[in-house]
């Protein structure tokens, strides 16, 4: 699978443990940034995440940085992209398999390079589910994007 991942100051140590698992289990990955452990915005390095998801250069996304909300609330601004924080194996597979969740997104404050490699399986493994509820939510979902916000 091609994956890209990218991750601000605070992910910066997890990163570079995800992508080497990644790469044990032959996925092709681009390294979207940062390339060091220095102060960095993570919507910045989010938007070249998700580019490379709408794209089509990337299958799906991963992005760490201290908690995975701020890469979250980042990646769900972005038109077609839709973001989970998760940080159990559970909300890994669901994400995908209910919402077609396509950036998955880490906290390295809150989980280890052991718990990482289990959610990075759960999140891999999962497709989308072809019931019709899912498949009507997340057209639900893809409208809402539509919405222009009242004055």
């Amino acid at each position: 699978m091609k994956i890209a991942i990218g991750g601000d100051h605070a992910g910066f140590p997890l990163k570079g443990t995800v992508i080497r698992i990644l790469q044990s289990w032959n996925h092709d990955v681009k390294d979207c940034g940062s390339f060091n452990p220095e102060p960095v915005d993570f919507p910045d390095i989010a938007m070249i995440v998700c580019d490379e998801i709408k794209s089509g250069r990337a299958e799906r996304g991963m992005m760490v940085c201290g908690t995975g909300v701020g890469a979250s609330i980042a990646g769900n601004k972005i038109h077609g992209i839709r973001a989970a924080v998760c940080h159990d194996t559970y909300s890994a597979r669901q994400c995908v398999e209910h919402d077609d969740v396509n950036l998955l997104c880490l906290g390295a404050q809150i989980i280890g390079p052991s718990l990482a490699e289990e959610i990075l399986a759960a999140f891999l493994k999962a497709r989308f589910s072809t019931e019709e509820q899912f498949r009507r939510r997340v057209r639900k979902l893809n409208e809402l994007d539509m919405l222009v916000p009242k004055p």
